[in-house]
């Protein structure tokens, strides 16, 4: 790059930074975490683990935000003296010096600049993610297991944390269903359009003969909602039931009926959850799952009013495959809706999808 191509490439940087500052509002953001360090020093503050858990975690995220734009004006400001200097054209190592610098820089600006896209009332929030077996049988809930790898490796990959809350396995492999609690700053946001039917194309490990088979999965995103969110749930409408988990936990899963399932009779939507040692921790953990679907319902109906209006409506579910992974006869994997593939499946499927991710978040 020139001199002259290297300062306009600044000048572009530090407008797209400028309009990240303003989007994000480090005011804002600093006095969220404020509220929350506050809540922090109650004498009370460790009375309920799971909530003092749930705001030193959000404590951290908020802190990290707020660290990352402040390195990044720094960053500009470095840059801004670097690149304002008397510099010679000819001086061959300091403008790759410069180069160098700018290529990180915009590196750091693309990832922080994605967030600014999220908007959402819960794109900031925690989600839950299922995976459903679709049509193949075992090559399905073996595909579901695959998947399921693939979002734990790109979950650990970011930072965030995720918890298994209720499994139902195969009869011979995999998942006929898996249900994740994903935490982190934006985990609703960055994952909600991994929504859909993902379909697999390969040679089948569970035939003699290898044949190339196609298996399906749903995947299922809602974001974890407040517990004082406006869905009113009575509890009139709720039938409650405690049994005994038949996954980890040793003796006391064995002894004591603490999975917790719950039907809400209007809908007829049915949750449970598992993930905790006590009945009233998984009772509020499925709560929260009900809620969530309750609210996406909600979401669902007035995106069909909306889409109405334009005379378009796409439900995301078994008959909308949003990505396809071909594994044979040569590898491909492609999102049908923003057009981006690759022929690194290996990758992808060891949890490297945020290319798909940001063309996702971009896309709307």
């Amino acid at each position: 790059m020139t001199l002259s191509e290297l300062k306009s490439k600044f000048n572009d940087l530090e407008s797209r930074f400028n309009s990240i500052r303003k989007k994000k509002n480090l005011p804002e953001l600093m006095s969220e975490l404020e509220e929350l360090e506050k809540l922090s020093t109650a004498s009370d503050f460790w009375s309920n683990q799971e909530k003092a858990q749930e705001i030193s975690r959000k404590s951290g995220d908020l802190r990290n935000e707020i660290e990352i734009v402040q390195k990044l004006e720094s960053s500009i400001e470095n840059s801004k003296g670097m690149i304002s200097e008397d510099i010679n054209e000819e001086d061959i190592e300091l403008v790759a010096l410069i180069e160098e610098d700018l290529k990180s820089l915009e590196n750091d600006i693309t990832k922080i600049e994605l967030s600014t896209f999220l908007s959402g009332k819960f794109d900031s929030s925690d989600c839950i993610l299922t995976i459903n077996a679709g049509q193949g049988g075992t090559e399905a809930m073996d595909w579901s297991e695959i998947l399921l790898r693939m979002y734990m490796r790109y979950i650990t990959a970011v930072g965030w944390k995720a918890d298994i809350v209720e499994e139902v396995r195969g009869t011979e492999a995999g998942y006929q269903t898996v249900v994740l609690k994903v935490q982190g700053r934006f985990a609703y946001g960055y994952l909600k359009h991994e929504q859909g039917t993902h379909r697999l194309v390969r040679n089948s490990p569970f035939n003699s003969a290898g044949l190339r088979q196609t298996s399906f999965a749903n995947v299922l995103v809602e974001p974890v909602v407040n517990e004082d969110i406006d869905i009113e749930v009575k509890d009139e409408d709720l039938e409650f039931n405690a049994v005994r988990s038949s996954g980890a936990g040793g003796q006391n899963v064995n002894k004591v009926a603490t999975k917790v399932r719950l039907k809400h009779k209007p809908s007829g939507i049915t949750v449970e959850s598992s993930a905790h040692r006590t009945q009233h921790q998984n009772r509020v953990e499925a709560m929260k799952l009900l809620k969530a679907k309750l609210y996406m319902i909600e979401e669902e109906k007035r995106e069909a009013e909306m889409n109405k209006e334009k005379g378009e409506y796409k439900k995301a579910s078994w008959g909308n495959q949003i990505r396809n992974y071909v594994l044979s006869p040569y590898k491909l994997v492609k999102d049908l809706r923003t057009g981006v593939e690759t022929a690194q499946s290996d990758s992808v499927l060891d949890g490297d999808i945020q290319e798909f991710i940001d063309a996702e978040v971009r896309m709307l």
